[in-house]
Parts: C-alpha cells; structure tokens; sequence
C-alpha cells in the first residue's frame, strides 16, 4: 500500500475528507484568503483557498458545466453576461461557448486567484480571459452591483467560496445582495448560484433557496455529484421569466447543436433531468425552509 502525505479537508464540524497529496505546485496567502495548487491522487491537481478544494481537473467540468449552461439555455437570447468570482477562468470558458454572447464582464475581489489560476491552472481557462468579449474587473461583487446601472445583464452567474465566518463571500449570500442582482439584470433575466453541498450543508443550500425565493418570482434548485466535493453539489436559480427546470431533454440537446460551439463533457438533455430530479428528502427541505439570510443575520456555514 502506497504511503501518502495527505491533505485533509474540513467539510463539516465533524467530518473531513483525506486526499492523497502527490506534490504542492503553489503556496501563497493573498490579502483575503491562502491560495494552494495541489496534485492530489484521485482527483489531479487541484485549486484550493482557504482549506476547500474550489476544483478539480479530474471534475472541475462537471461543476463549471452545471453552473453555467442550464441557465444560459433556459434565456432566449443571452448578449451580455456577468460572472461574479470564478477566478478559475472555467466558468468565462463556459459562458464564452454561446455564440450569441457579445460580453461577459467577470468580477474577482483576488487578482491574485486569477494570477495563480491563468500560470497554474491553464487547462481550466484555456486562454478564456483572452477573449474579445471578456472584460476582467477586479473589484468586490457587492459594490460592482452597487455601482452598475440597472437592466445591464441578461444572465448573472454566481461563482463564489462558501458563506463561511471570514470569508470574503460572508454577505455576498443575503437577501439584499439578491435584489442588487436583481436589479441589474434586465427583463427576462435570470440568475444562478452555486449553493453549497445538498449532502453536508442542506441547511444552507436551503436557505440561499429560500433567500432567492424571497427576491425572483420563480427560484429552484438542482445539484451535480462532484467526486473531488466528496459530495452533491447544488446550485440555486432565480428568475424573472426564463425556467430552466422546464426544459425537455430534446429542448436542451437542440439548443446546445444551435447555440453552442466547444464540446459539452457532462452536460445533455438526459443529464439535465437527472440534475433537476431532487430526491424527496431535498425537496421537503427546501419546502420547509423559512429562513431567509440577510445582511444583519447571514446564515453562514459551519466548518
């Protein structure tokens, strides 16, 4: 039996996840949180800040395939685009594959994530913050949104470390940063988030369900297993029209033949269902839940 070092990841009070370690390619500290890339056995190499893996090159496709497309396709026709975090690069990649796509402004509060992740990780971005159409803002989310004129964006995606204590995302979860978001996209516009673990931190993906709901007139919520999360994944929509939960397999196999050009690895018209096809156990939490997170009271999650 082959002898590691390890990383071990804190995912919950009582509960960690052991990942072989084969070999650190960065260490540093920027001035909001730790930045780690790593080699780990199962999963690749590895993003990591703060303690948390934030992706994998074993899997990060499946996280940035999920987070983006469903709402990407359930909008008729998305021009201009804003991606909040995602300093990774992997999520501009995916949005970049939709041909109607004019701009996507993307806003990182870490220059030095997006350093790191353009020398270490390039077959995350692939060459994505090169674009034309890309623009790179660094700047904290919320006073991007603060300061943006309203009706700007036809699709906001919400790519951003967990809710944590300290974290520099902490606020960025609360019911007065959704109506921010809210108010920057147009008519028809529709917004997603990643929402934390539907396994480990159900409370929390519940409650950034609930906090939505409270602010878009529909809201959902689906989830993707990501191996190198140990866990699903889940990620919460809101709508001022479009619904992707309505979306038919073939509707979501034509549309991505007819608006996107790049490979699809993970997401299809089958998958879709399977991502939006919550056990029963999900479900009741999320029609259960009546917390909602704001600015005064953030639900925060506890590792």
């Amino acid at each position: 039996m082959k002898t590691f070092n390890w990383f071990l990841e804190v995912q919950t009070p009582c509960s960690m996840h052991a990942h072989g370690l084969l070999e650190t390619l960065y260490v540093g500290k920027s001035k909001y949180q730790e930045i780690v890339v790593a080699r780990l056995c199962n999963v690749g190499k590895a993003l990591i800040l703060d303690g948390k893996i934030q992706s994998s090159e074993y899997d990060e496709w499946i996280y940035h395939e999920s987070l983006v497309h469903p709402v990407m396709l359930a909008h008729p026709n998305p021009t201009e685009v804003l991606i909040l975090g995602g300093g990774e690069g992997a999520t501009l990649r995916e949005v970049l594959k939709h041909k109607s796509v004019k701009k996507v402004t993307m806003v990182d509060l870490d220059e030095e994530v997006i350093k790191v992740s353009k020398k270490y990780l390039p077959e995350w971005h692939r060459g994505s913050f090169d674009d034309p159409r890309a623009e790179l803002v660094i700047e904290d989310g919320r006073k991007f949104l603060e300061e943006a004129p309203e009706n700007s964006y036809d699709v906001v995606i919400i790519d951003l470390v967990d809710p944590t204590e300290g974290a520099p995302a902490a606020k960025l979860y609360t019911k007065e940063f959704y109506e921010l978001v809210k108010k920057v996209l147009r008519d028809e516009g529709i917004m997603v988030t990643q929402a934390t673990s539907t396994s480990y931190t159900l409370d929390v993906f519940t409650v950034v369900y609930r906090t939505v709901k409270e602010v878009f007139e529909k809201a959902g919520g689906y989830h993707s297993f990501v191996q190198a999360f140990d866990a699903t994944w889940g990620f919460v929509w809101g709508s001022t029209g479009p619904d992707p939960s309505s979306l038919s397999p073939d509707a979501v196999d034509r549309l991505i033949r007819e608006r996107l050009e790049g490979e699809l690895k993970y997401y299809d018209g089958i998958t879709h269902v399977g991502m939006f096809s919550l056990p029963k156990h999900v479900r009741k939490a999320m029609a259960a839940q009546t917390t909602v997170s704001t600015d005064e009271r953030p639900y925060l999650a506890l590792v």
